[in-house]
């Protein structure tokens, strides 16, 4: 069993636990500034320039409206620095906001942090606009991801 598997996820039905990172929109971004606001879906991936990686985020990238309408903010979260990210983004056409956890801090806060390869598992943490985390899933194989309809189902559920 990896390490990364080992870790303890912040429980559902609690306070998402709180953290700020350096984001590619120029401003640091601090989770508890959204209470009261929109739903986030923290969307952890292992990382940039990756095939499964670029086709998730240009996913999101692509459905973005969809989750403005259902008052959702997300944003991409992976170990890569701000300055890759943001190439990444410009190579790939995307604008959904990316957050920089090069430390792994957060990732480890939230327990996807894989040790041994020292990056983040591809994982997704919705959480409602009291800040309270509504579902968690962490997927078993890093090269696969969820739906955008899926995530939107998950979405429209807190409503």
């Amino acid at each position: 069993m990896s390490s990364a598997r080992s870790q303890a996820q912040p429980a559902v039905g609690q306070l998402a636990p709180d953290f700020t990172l350096p984001s590619t929109s120029g401003a640091a971004m601090t989770l508890s500034s959204w209470r009261g606001r929109r739903h986030v879906l923290l969307a952890f991936f292992p990382l940039a320039f990756t095939s499964a990686c670029s086709r998730e985020m240009c996913e999101f990238h692509e459905d973005l409206d969809r989750f403005t309408a259902v008052e959702t903010e997300v944003f991409g979260v992976s170990v890569d620095s701000t300055p890759t990210q943001r190439e990444f983004q410009y190579k790939n056409g995307i604008e959904t906001p990316m957050l920089s956890d090069f430390k792994r801090e957060v990732s480890r806060l939230y327990g996807v942090l894989d040790e041994e390869k020292y990056f983040s598992r591809r994982a997704y943490f919705l959480i409602d606009k009291a800040g309270v985390l509504r579902w968690r899933h962490v997927e078993a194989d890093d090269s696969q991801w969820r739906p955008v309809a899926e995530l939107l189902e998950r979405i429209r559920r807190l409503t």
